[in-house]
């Protein structure tokens, strides 16, 4: 088994989220030191009152973490998190976008909130567009109290969009909590670029509220639960980029936890070892 602060030869992200309380620069250090190749980071918030970091392009800020990153040899995968709601503007995002490509990252993460269909569509083909101006991606997430609520209905959008850059992300809680099936995935697995290891026990949470609870809190280290991680990452393991996303609860130190779930991601990859 690769020990904690070695890296493994198959390159495993881990989300910001996971370890928010931190800054960039932090994070990344604290990252690379459990043995992670790639990190997400939160430059939007995902609701209001969530916490997010500005990385402007030009900035100190931004500028720092560029040189942890070389250090490290770590690289930036993704960007969290924007939600295409009926406000959604676009164009208005398009310093964070900027600012995401100057570290360069790959993919933006997004979740759809608009009943209005023909709206969500097109604010989501638009959002493609503007962050195909910058090399980027966008992967869209089903989230049980969204509108886009399971995996079926993400690749519903991802067909009727049409864009070329766009594409699914499945968190493992969102995704088997929401009528997610291994036979699903293997069906569209070419529409996954991001898979987002964490794992849950017991029954499904049947209201918005209990949902939110349990994937902001209640999320447990890959392998600690009862989701099948395995066969998931058994069908997506080349098809896709794959990463953990556990929130840090309590008051835990978060280079543990994020060695933690190092360890976790390894056993998936590698159960016996």
């Amino acid at each position: 088994m690769v020990a904690p602060g070695s890296r493994s030869e198959q390159k495993i992200g881990v989300a910001h989220f996971s370890a928010i309380s931190l800054p960039p620069s932090d994070f990344a250090k604290a990252a690379a030191g459990a043995g992670f190749s790639r990190i997400g980071l939160r430059l939007n918030p995902a609701f209001p009152g969530a916490p997010y970091y500005e990385l402007p392009v030009g900035g100190r800020a931004a500028e720092e973490l560029k040189a942890v990153l070389r250090r490290e040899a770590l690289e930036v995968f993704d960007i969290e998190f924007f939600v295409i709601d009926p406000s959604f503007n676009a164009s208005s995002l398009e310093p964070i976008v900027a600012a995401a490509a100057n570290i360069g990252a790959k993919r933006l993460s997004v979740c759809g909130d608009d009943p209005e269909r023909s709206r969500l569509q097109s604010n989501f083909t638009e959002f493609c567009s503007l962050a195909s101006g910058y090399g980027l991606a966008v992967d869209i997430e089903n989230m049980g109290w969204r509108t886009v609520r399971t995996f079926a209905d993400s690749v519903d959008l991802l067909k009727s969009s049409g864009a070329s850059n766009a594409g699914a992300l499945v968190d493992g809680v969102h995704f088997f909590r929401n009528g997610g099936t291994l036979t699903s995935l293997r069906a569209d697995i070419d529409r996954v670029k991001h898979v987002q290891l964490c794992d849950v026990i017991g029954p499904a949470p049947n209201t918005a509220e209990a949902m939110i609870v349990e994937a902001r809190g209640e999320r447990l280290a890959p392998g600690e639960g009862e989701l099948p991680l395995g066969e998931l990452v058994e069908i997506a393991d080349g098809a896709a980029s794959i990463s953990v996303e556990v929130p840090l609860s309590g008051s835990a130190d978060a280079e543990e936890h994020l060695k933690r779930l190092f360890e976790g991601a390894l056993r998936i990859f590698k159960p016996g070892q």
